[in-house]
């Protein structure tokens, strides 16, 4: 049996790499827990069809990229990879719109050629557009 070297700690190098790999781990999953819990709150201050659209949001996210980490981006719903936001949810309320928005950041891979959409408006959210937004969700990620 190989012999192992300890530090001055008491711990081996394997053994602190470890450690640190532990911590790195808690706290990504409390950091995903406070993006989830400023999600739900983001949403819970909403009000009408904006939340009503925001809930179907956060429902057809979940489903589709359960990867993806929430949390907030200026206040709005969002989902982030590697510490980049891929989409969000734009509230008609906030700048007083027609409609509210779904809108893919640069993080999201959704190019398709040298011109492609990256906002999309709603009013609602049909049986088809929900398929549409889980396709544009599942081809956002990378």
């Amino acid at each position: 049996m190989a012999e192992t070297k300890t530090t001055n700690s008491g711990f081996s190098p394997e053994e602190r790499a470890a450690m640190k790999q532990r911590a790195q781990e808690l706290k990504a999953s409390t950091l995903r827990e406070e993006g989830e819990n400023a999600l739900v709150e983001a949403v819970k201050k909403l009000e009408g069809l904006d939340r009503q659209l925001a809930e179907k949001v956060v429902e057809l996210v979940q489903a589709a990229a359960p990867q993806l980490n929430p949390k907030t981006y200026y206040g709005f719903p969002a989902w982030a990879q590697d510490g980049k936001v891929v989409l969000f949810f734009k509230p008609a309320s906030k700048f007083k719109t027609r409609y509210a928005k779904i809108e893919f950041d640069d993080a999201a891979a959704i190019d398709d050629g040298t011109m492609f959409a990256c906002s999309y408006g709603l009013i609602e959210v049909t049986d088809a557009d929900a398929k549409a937004i889980t396709a544009l969700i599942k081809k956002s990620v990378r």
